[in-house]
């Protein structure tokens, strides 16, 4: 009896045993999922965060407009909210990096002056740039490309000066741009058509276009019609706010020149780049222009130039110079282009159009060409502030004279979530196929979540979009219409450099460094997208200087998102509470428990000389 006593203990401890091991494996299951959830991350404090900041899916935000017409990341504490004043209304339309009076202390040669300098940090303004008197919202697209209102940029020298050309017209309370420019005063879609004559505009072969020296951007404004996107730049110069212009009507452009620094693009970005008398001297300083054009220009892609040298023999009356200045500007002009391997495809009248060769293979001479100086540097993308150099970059390798040098892209629309070459051949590091395939899906959920906190989002209430760590540009994808477009901006301190993907994807973008201001006018976008830039960004430069261009560039009534670590949002919230903006901090789309949080923001409506509309109640 003893022993069968003994057996049914044994029996008892076993399954107690059993008992217990189940337990704890279900108590240890259980603990990996809630730290997978995030609270493994510190998250129960970012629980009690989001009870204390209220947190919400549906934010008591008012997106809509209503004025249309006809401190570093370490300093938070518990102080209040420091309180940003308005500058003077004489800074309604300044852009930091291109001051007029800091441009005439720098040399004129080689356009030097026109240039990006940037205040230092003594120099640098802490208000905010106010709107002038009678702002309006902007008409929507399409109305937007005709029309703008007079309040918004109130500056009629263009009507005047460019009144032959039909650039634009001043009527009543708007000025109305009948599509005319320089060389093609009868209208930009006729001069389109003449183009898609010799270039494939019309069937998604083209997508991206440069438009340098750009005016008031009307090629570009038309060449939407065809789905081509251009990125147009011009000098803040005596032609008042052309760029200002040009972003009032829904046209992406930016302040910029061809000087004596690099383009802040990528190698191989544009399809199409396009010169309409834009003054830029071609043959001059061994072809280094010419160069830079063809560093960012696609294998296969088009040159247009149209206007001076071309038709020099009818047309040196009335350009009023000589015939030998002109016969030798263009002679320059064709020799810089056969050192580039271009092949001239049409001269028609006055417009002239090369294309570049779709791989080295079909230049033959230039290995032979003493004339010709490779350029050293491995990395054709290392450009910010870097000083064009005299030199031609090399073509990626191919493996037949048929194949294009880079990689094949599909026609737009399917070019925009197709693998871009710079993936598949593994040239961007540590993305592969399968991450970004991923980044799309994440950022189809991500948009899909920001439509629900602003439904307004892809309406045609937001035209001018930026997404200020564009990443791969899976966001910009993501909300691709019609309606809008995206200045994907890749920070220059990013870990990867993106932006020739964001270019294959046929999306348009620019390198730029957060720390400075942004190369466009007060008051161009309709709403900024910053994923990350704070954490990014943190001890590179102080938050406040970040926060206050974002609201020199912000239109009254603009919106923001930000997407961010629960803490940084906190203090992105405390100061841009004493900017003028509304905020309401928002849950991440997966739940309370993640660490990351979307912050949405509306800034005020107010104009110089008055006070904000929260002030007034």
């Amino acid at each position: 009896m003893a022993i069968k006593s003994n057996s049914g203990e044994g029996r008892t401890r076993s399954s107690l045993s059993i008992i217990i091991v189940v337990g704890l494996c279900c108590f240890f299951y259980i603990l990996g999922a809630w730290q997978k959830s995030g609270f493994g991350k510190g998250d129960s404090i970012a629980l009690q965060v989001t009870k204390q900041t209220e947190c919400t899916n549906s934010p008591n935000l008012n997106f809509e407009t209503h004025h249309g017409g006809s401190g570093s990341l370490k300093d938070i504490g518990d102080s209040e909210a420091k309180t940003f004043k308005p500058c003077g209304d004489t800074y309604t339309d300044y852009t930091p990096c291109q001051d007029q009076g800091r441009a005439m202390t720098f040399p004129r040669e080689n356009m030097i002056y026109r240039e990006r300098h940037c205040p230092p940090d003594e120099e640098k303004l802490y208000c905010l740039i106010p709107a002038p008197k009678g702002y309006v919202a902007p008409f929507p697209w399409p109305k937007s490309r005709d029309y703008v209102p007079y309040a918004n940029v109130p500056y009629k020298s263009l009507t005047v000066e460019k009144a032959v050309q039909n650039w634009v017209q001043y009527e009543g309370n708007v000025f109305r741009f009948p599509g005319g420019g320089t060389q093609f005063p009868q209208g930009a879609d006729k001069y389109i058509d003449q183009l898609a004559s010799v270039i494939p505009i019309d069937n998604g072969t083209v997508r991206t276009a440069l438009d340098t020296g750009c005016g008031v951007a009307s090629w570009g404004a038309y060449l939407l019609k065809k789905n081509v996107l251009a990125m147009s730049f011009a000098p803040r110069d005596s032609h008042e706010a052309q760029v200002q212009f040009a972003l009032e009507r829904g046209v992406p452009a930016v302040i910029g020149v061809l000087g004596s620094i690099k383009l802040p693009y990528s190698s191989r970005s544009f399809d199409m780049a396009h010169c309409s008398r834009c003054l830029i001297p071609w043959g001059a300083n061994d072809g280094i222009y010419m160069m830079e054009v063809d560093r960012v220009l696609r294998p296969g892609g088009y040159w247009v130039l149209s206007g001076p040298p071309i038709n020099w023999k009818n047309n040196y009356q009335a350009w009023q110079r000589t015939k030998e200045d002109l016969k030798e500007e263009q002679r320059k002009i064709e020799e810089i282009a056969e050192l580039l391997c271009w092949e001239k495809v049409s001269e028609k009248a006055e417009i002239a159009i090369w294309r570049k060769r779709i791989n080295a293979e079909l230049c033959p001479r230039r290995q032979d060409e003493t004339r010709i100086n490779i350029c050293e540097s491995a990395n054709p993308d290392d450009v910010w502030y870097k000083k064009m150099e005299p030199c031609i970059n090399q073509y990626p390798e191919v493996n037949s004279p048929e194949e294009s040098a880079g990689g094949e892209l599909k026609p737009f629309p399917e070019r925009l979530n197709a693998i871009p070459p710079r993936i598949t051949s593994g040239s961007v590091p540590d993305i592969s196929v399968n991450s970004y395939q991923e980044d799309i899906k994440q950022w189809q959920k991500h948009v899909k979540a920001y439509k629900k906190i602003n439904k307004l989002l892809d309406t045609g209430r937001y035209r001018n979009i930026m997404d200020m760590n564009a990443g791969l540009g899976s966001f910009a994808a993501a909300i691709e219409s019609p309606k809008l477009w995206v200045m994907n901006v890749v920070p220059t301190i990013a870990d990867i450099s993106t932006l020739g993907v964001i270019y294959e994807r046929g999306l348009i973008g620019i390198y730029h460094d957060w720390c400075e201001a942004f190369s466009t006018y007060p008051r161009t976008y309709d709403l900024i997208h910053a994923n990350g830039v704070f954490s990014l960004y943190q001890n590179k430069c102080k938050m406040e200087d970040i926060l206050l261009e974002m609201d020199r560039i912000l239109r009254p009534e603009g919106a923001v998102i930000f997407r961010d670590d629960v803490d940084v949002l906190l203090r992105v919230k405390k100061t841009v509470s004493g900017m003028r903006w509304d905020t309401k901090l928002v849950d991440h789309e997966d739940g309370p428990l993640i660490p990351e949080k979307i912050l949405v923001a509306v800034k005020q409506y107010w104009v110089g000389g008055s006070t904000s509309k929260k002030e007034k109640e």
